[in-house]
């Protein structure tokens, strides 16, 4: 790795610069008098700011914070959002983000132009291996190379969680059938087979019996690492928050769900979660000690833990990035916070505003197009008026686990919540 892309055209990797005398030979660059107004004593490159979404929120309260925001990312400058074009002071467009080589002339060009990087981060775990090489050939603060499979692979997890003296779920890392065979005779079917590295559900499978075991290794994707584990009848609840330079946790919120994630994805069902005012003591006390395990500094964290129906936690797997879909927007809801504001802030002057309490339970309630509504989408904002506060459509790519539409809602009664979910979920 770090070898330059020399067969390449200049013009081809970089943006065009309205501004520039040779439109195609500079990446694109504010007007000079935002320049001039962007002093800040951090340099940050922020990778695939335009997606998700959310990159456009954290950018945004980056450079209201006092850095530098420089960008990186495959979409035309014009395309991008207005809030994300103010925030970032140049922009850098590739054509190709899985091509390290692309990634290191960017890099190499804001190093040029502004000096020493100071943070490399793009807050989605697709990037992750990315990123720890970007940090570890620049020297940039944050995890580098020699650390990162241990937060990137559910089997390393483990170790960390024993580390941490938390419960833990019985789990193989095999790709053979004799080691599955081996795995179920100890632990009995179900099981959850699942990549080893990935977010989310997808190629995630619960296998019941034997010619479901069949099928699976049938129809998996050939070299994919997978873990299977035991199954858990119970519900995920999470615990996320930001943990600053110092290792001090100085937030923290929960989510629970009200259905199994996995199901959601492969039967096509309704995504409904609601985050918490307070975070449980049980759930606080595991988290805790994970992120302590972890040894994680001055990050966004998302631990997902199960909740069997006993009431008991199991730990489930760890990610160092924001809750993911609209969860940050149901902390703000919840806590009445700018959760954005203050991860930059904690970032850059490794500070956040204060104490944080929380106020309300916020409730996600999708829909799905598949499905025909009791209730249209003007009933359900008129029988909850007050309680609606987001109602918006699912980007395509998302829809299969959150939605084609989506609705939060948040209350201070959770009864009150309970009942508007199922109304909103109610089928003709």
């Amino acid at each position: 790795m770090g070898g330059m892309c020399a067969a390449r055209s200049r013009s081809s990797l970089f943006a065009i610069n309205p501004l520039a005398a040779k439109p195609g030979f500079a990446p694109h660059s504010a007007a000079a008098e935002t320049l001039r107004e962007a002093i800040a004593h951090m340099n940050f490159v922020f990778f695939s700011p335009h997606f998700p979404s959310t990159g456009t929120e954290f950018c945004d309260r980056l450079k209201k914070a006092g850095a530098t925001v420089l960008g990186i990312g495959d979409a035309p400058f014009e395309k991008l959002d207005p809030m994300l074009r103010k925030a970032l002071t140049e922009y850098y467009r590739i054509d190709d983000m899985e091509n390290y080589d692309h990634t290191l002339r960017a890099i190499g060009h804001f190093i040029h132009k502004h000096g020493r990087i100071d943070r490399f981060e793009s807050l989605n775990e697709h990037w992750l291996d990315l990123e720890a090489n970007i940090r570890t050939d620049f020297n940039i603060f944050g995890i580098r190379t020699d650390y990162v499979q241990n937060i990137k692979k559910k089997s390393r997890m483990r170790a960390a969680f024993r580390k941490a003296g938390v419960p833990v779920i019985a789990q193989k890392k095999t790709s053979e059938r004799a080691g599955a065979m081996e795995f179920i005779r100890r632990v009995g079917f179900p099981i959850v087979v699942k990549p080893d590295s990935g977010a989310g559900a997808a190629h995630t499978y619960k296998i019941s019996n034997q010619a479901e075991l069949d099928e699976f290794f049938r129809v998996k994707p050939e070299g994919m690492p997978f873990v299977m584990e035991e199954f858990i009848d119970g519900l995920v609840v999470t615990y996320d928050g930001l943990v600053n330079r110092d290792g001090e946790i100085v937030f923290a919120s929960s989510t629970k769900y009200d259905d199994s994630i996995m199901d959601v994805v492969n039967k096509d069902k309704h995504m409904s979660y609601v985050c918490r005012p307070q975070v449980p003591a049980d759930v606080a006390e595991i988290g805790q000690k994970i992120v302590k395990a972890f040894d994680l500094k001055e990050r966004f964290f998302h631990i997902e833990l199960f909740e069997r129906k006993d009431g008991r936690l199991v730990a489930l797997e760890v990610n160092i990035r924001p809750p993911g879909g609209y969860m940050t927007d149901a902390i703000n809801y919840t806590h009445d916070i700018d959760v954005y504001a203050e991860w930059a802030n904690m970032v850059v002057a490794n500070k956040v505003s204060g104490d944080f309490e929380g106020k309300y339970f916020t409730a996600y309630a999708s829909r799905k197009d598949r499905y025909t509504y009791r209730h249209s989408h003007a009933d359900v904002l008129a029988a909850h008026d007050g309680m609606v506060v987001r109602h918006n459509a699912i980007e395509p790519i998302f829809s299969r686990a959150m939605g084609n539409y989506a609705y939060q809602l948040r209350s201070t009664d959770p009864a009150a919540l309970r009942r508007a979910v199922d109304y909103i979920h109610q089928e003709a």
